[in-house]
This record gives structure tokens, C-alpha cells and sequence, in this order.
């Protein structure tokens, strides 16, 4: 660590102030600050005194992630011997750590392309606009990431990012200025562009890259049809289906949210309202359906273990630039993101996965609702002030 320390600071003149690589220090702080505790003090006293900055923060929700990425890598090597079992091309289950290496082999590549990708776009806009690298990136990319299937072309991922990036954060003026989550965009991108890959009623997890292995329809696609799902609610809890690499798992994603309220990241409120909102429209749709084959008859307690509902409402919903701010907002946001993700999965099943568009509709309105949540609570205080 020495040795790294010595290392940046010998080449740091070269960056700074009349150095030769002077239009690249944004790059180089971006590398020091990744490596190094920042030498950076006020020197005046600071109204706002915390150990939590916006490098911390961003950590703690990858750190809050981990469940869901080991989990989805283990998944993505079970589902794909899973469907070769069923295919008839193996006769039995290899062991965990055949399984683990082969859902590293086939999650670690798109990891890697969208941290590649967003990082050289973050790290042009930084040059051009000459300010830090924010670390919101982190997070960003290993959602956009867990958001899409395994099998996946890398060249899909790839340009699903750089639209995420630059058209749901960037050309906003960057992180804190967006108002859609750019992980959310990215995925409505591949949604809208390559339905065949991100969609359907193909499994996503039961092909090698580039050649179809084996087809198996998904959780969702069987209710979305109307036909009868093989798997378990207690197998949907835990994760054991196929599905997009890190949203299968409701239990991961419930240890990531526990993470994320006991460190102050997350908003209870967000997650408690959006969880209300699903549970009670999914419920209340059930009631009318008199199909028992059909998605509007699965129960509120199926809808919340399938899809991306829970990781969406963990990871997506409780994002503090797109989500509503004031608490009252908090509740009316996440409330609205759950009623309108069941709406748009049971009523419109040819948007099976209604969470996308639930999440990235209700970012559109959470300027709105803080607004007259605000302007409420002023006329409020008038009238007390009137009295």
C-alpha cells in the first residue's frame, strides 16, 4: 500500500495545474480517490459535521448487493444445468463449484462491460465538464448489470449503458441531476430495442453466449401466458428460478434491504409504501379473477416473490436522486410505484415485468409530488400562523 501511495503521488505534478497531463486530473483524482483516503480538509468551520460522504454511501449499497450478485452467479450455473438436466443432454447436477465457475464465466464479462463502458463515458464527461468522478458509477453499473440476463450479448449490454448513462444521467448535468434512474433506463432500452433478448417466454439463464442451449420458460412468462407455473412460491422466495441475474432471489434482496435501513441509505418509508402498494393491488386483482390459470389469480404473495418486485423495490425505488425527498412523498412514491408495477404487470401482460415502468413513471412524478407535498405543508402553517 506503501508502495501504491509513493507510486501516485510521484506522478500527481504531472496532472495538476501547468502539468503536461493537466486536461486528465479528473482522471487521475477519480484513480487517487479510489485508492487513497482523500489529504482533502475544510479549513473553516463546517455547518454540517458526518462520517458519511458520497464515496461511503455508494459503497454500502454494493456492499449491500453482494447477496445478489453470489447468489445470481450460483443460479446462473444452476438454471443452465437445470435446463440441460431437463433436455436430456446430462444425467445428473454437477457439483456448487461447477456451477459457481460457470455462472462467473458467463456474469463476471458483463460486470466488467458495463464498468467499461459507463466508466469511459463518466470519465470523458468529467474532462470535458471538468469536475470530479462521482461514485455514483458504482452503483449504477453493478444494477444495470444485475437488471439483465446472463446470456445476454456483451455488445447489447455495452450500448444499454452508454444510453443509460448518457441519457439518464449525463445530459441531465450528471449524478444528483438525473431525474429517471439510469439503470432503469438502461434496462427499458434493451426492453424496447432487443425484446428477444430481455423478454419473453424464453429463460434467460439456459443458453451459453452466443448459441442456444436449451429454452425454458420463466416464472413470468408462464403467468403472463396463463399457464401453469412448476416452481413453488417457497423456490420463488429463495430464488431458485430463472430470471435476470441478480433479482430472482427475494430472500438476497431482503438482507440487502436490511443492510441499507440499518445503515440510513435506504428510506423505510419507499420500501414499506411500495410494498403496501403491490401487496394490496395484487390482492385486490385476485379477487375479481375467476381463471385460476391466470396471472391475475396468483395471489399478492406470489407477484412479490416474482420478477424483479423485490430487487426493484430495494435497489431502484429507494434511489435518493430519482425517488421522492419530503417523508409524505416517500410514502405517495413508493405507494405508487408498487400499485402501478402490478397494474402494469397483471392488467398488460405484454409488460409482464411491470416494475421497469412502474419505477421509471413514478421518477417522472417525484418532483411533482415533493412539490405539492411542500406547497401542502405551507399552507398548512399559514393557516395555523392566520390563527
Amino acid at each position: 500500500m506503501k508502495f501504491v501511495e509513493d507510486q501516485i503521488h510521484k506522478v500527481k505534478p504531472l496532472f495538476e495545474k501547468g502539468g503536461k497531463l493537466e486536461k486528465f486530473y479528473y482522471l487521475f483524482e477519480a484513480g487517487e480517490s479510489f485508492h487513497l483516503v482523500t489529504d482533502k480538509r475544510t479549513d473553516r468551520g463546517a455547518h454540517v459535521r458526518d462520517s458519511i460522504d458520497l464515496k461511503r454511501m455508494m459503497i454500502t449499497v454494493v456492499l449491500a448487493m453482494v447477496p445478489c450478485i453470489l447468489f445470481g452467479i450460483y443460479n446462473t450455473g444452476l438454471q443452465h444445468y437445470s435446463a440441460l438436466l431437463s433436455d436430456g443432454q446430462i444425467e445428473a447436477l454437477p457439483g456448487m463449484v461447477d456451477m459457481i465457475v460457470y455462472g462467473a464465466i458467463m456474469v463476471v464479462p458483463v460486470i466488467l462491460t458495463v464498468y467499461i463502458t459507463g466508466g469511459i463515458i463518466e470519465g470523458i464527461f468529467a474532462c470535458i465538464r471538468k469536475h470530479e468522478i462521482n461514485e455514483g458509477f458504482l452503483v449504477t453499473g453493478i444494477l444495470i448489470a444485475m437488471v439483465v440476463p446472463a446470456s445476454i450479448p456483451l455488445w447489447q449490454v455495452s450500448l444499454a449503458t452508454a444510453f443509460g448513462v448518457f441519457i439518464g444521467k449525463e445530459c441531465f448535468g450528471g449524478t444528483g441531476m438525473n431525474i429517471l434512474n439510469p439503470a432503469m433506463t438502461a434496462r427499458a432500452f434493451l426492453f424496447f430495442n432487443f425484446p428477444s433478448q430481455i423478454s419473453g417466454d424464453k429463460v434467460w439463464v439456459g443458453f451459453d453466449r452466443g448459441q442456444e442451449v436449451v429454452a425454458t420458460a420463466t416464472p413470468m412468462g408462464l403467468a403472463a401466458k396463463g399457464d401453469e407455473i412448476t416452481w413453488s412460491t417457497m423456490d420463488m422466495f429463495l430464488g431458485f428460478i430463472p430470471g435476470s441475474i441478480g433479482e430472482t432471489s427475494t430472500l438476497a434482496c431482503i438482507i440487502g434491504g436490511i443492510i441499507l435501513l440499518i445503515t440510513g441509505v435506504a428510506s423505510w418509508r419507499t420500501m414499506l409504501g411500495m410494498l403496501v402498494g403491490g401487496f394490496l393491488f395484487a390482492w385486490l386483482i385476485s379477487l375479481g379473477s375467476t381463471n385460476p390459470n391466470d396471472i391475475a389469480a396468483l395471489g399478492a404473495v406470489k407477484h412479490l416473490c416474482m420478477g424483479g418486485f423485490a430487487f426493484g423495490l430495494v435497489f431502484m425505488a429507494t434511489d435518493p436522486v430519482s425517488s421522492a425527498n419530503t417523508d409524505l412523498g416517500k410514502w405517495i412514491y413508493g405507494f405508487g410505484a408498487g400499485a402501478m408495477s402490478m397494474l402494469f404487470r397483471i392488467i398488460n401482460p405484454a409488460y409482464p415485468e411491470g416494475v421497469m415502468l412502474a419505477v421509471l413513471l413514478m421518477n417522472v412524478f417525484a418532483p411533482l409530488i415533493d412539490h405539492y407535498v411542500v406547497k401542502s405543508s405551507i399552507k398548512r402553517r399559514l393557516n395555523r400562523a392566520r390563527v
